[in-house]
């Protein structure tokens, strides 16, 4: 596998989009037209990042400059990456940052915690390189899913950077106001089957409310979406995570996973083909 730092080289270029924020139901409540570029400078050592927004057409940077990556963040050798608390606390703020990249586009999503670990706010990060004909995707929806997929995990954790990479077999199924999603996955020890019920909300029929732990997928702009707590229940594992539609039978998924303890455990990349 490439280094860490060749993985985020793939990111290279000045992204063009918008922040958007969104509220827990998936509402956007603004929309703020960005920049993100990430250049080498000229020792090809150090990155240099700039993330410009732009309120009422008036620019604000932020710019970083780092030599080095910390274990916040891990990427997979296409540049898809995630960085963010390292450790859950019921007492503080708490989020991560997702990001997928196709092409010349990249998808990023922060789901964001406040204090009493209810789920505050969404930010939804839609960007594309100069040039690029490639156009913004319709909202996703639980049709676009339905049907069987095949692919494969690859896993990696924040003290072992040797990926594990695992089949897949995910089929999602409707029946009434009811979605069923199953995940086949073989490993070393057999095959293990994860099954998982969500009722789709009459009221918000971009969400899915599953039965276990509060735990809800909202429906994005750009065939997106993002899966995660309502509420993080202390001392319970829980994930965080997010998909993409790149093509009608090409689907991405990227899951930040944490432990009992509240430690952050691994992140998989899930790339699957419809096969029926």
């Amino acid at each position: 596998m490439r280094s860490q730092w060749d993985c985020l080289l793939q990111n290279l270029g000045c992204w063009q989009g918008s922040f958007a924020r969104l509220s827990p139901q998936g509402e956007i409540l603004e929309d703020i037209p960005s920049e993100t570029s990430l250049e080498l400078k000229e020792d090809q050592q150090t990155m240099r990042q700039v993330v410009r927004r732009f309120y009422d057409g008036q620019p604000q940077d932020l710019v970083l400059e780092y030599r080095t990556l910390n274990k916040s963040i891990i990427l997979f050798e296409n540049g898809a990456f995630s960085q963010g608390a390292i450790q859950f606390s019921p007492v503080t703020d708490f989020g991560a940052e997702l990001g997928l990249i196709y092409g010349n586009r990249r998808l990023r999503i922060i789901p964001l915690y406040d204090k009493t670990s209810k789920l505050e706010q969404l930010t939804l990060i839609r960007e594309h390189l100069p040039h690029s004909n490639m156009p913004e995707y319709p909202p996703l929806t639980l049709d676009a899913l339905l049907g069987k997929w095949e692919g494969e995990a690859v896993t990696l954790s924040p003290n072992w950077l040797i990926p594990e990479v695992t089949p897949t077999v995910t089929e999602w199924r409707r029946d009434g106001d009811r979605a069923i999603m199953s995940l086949q996955m073989s490993t070393a020890l057999g095959t293990q089957t994860i099954s998982s019920i969500a009722h789709i909300d009459s009221q918000y029929p971009q969400i899915l409310k599953f039965e276990q732990n509060h735990i809800q997928t909202l429906f994005l702009p750009d065939a997106s979406s993002v899966t995660c707590p309502e509420t993080i229940i202390p001392r319970q594992p829980f994930h965080l995570s997010i998909s993409w539609l790149l093509e009608p039978n090409l689907h991405q998924r990227m899951i930040r996973s944490y432990n009992q303890q509240g430690g952050w455990e691994n992140l998989t990349l899930v790339t699957e083909h419809k096969v029926g």
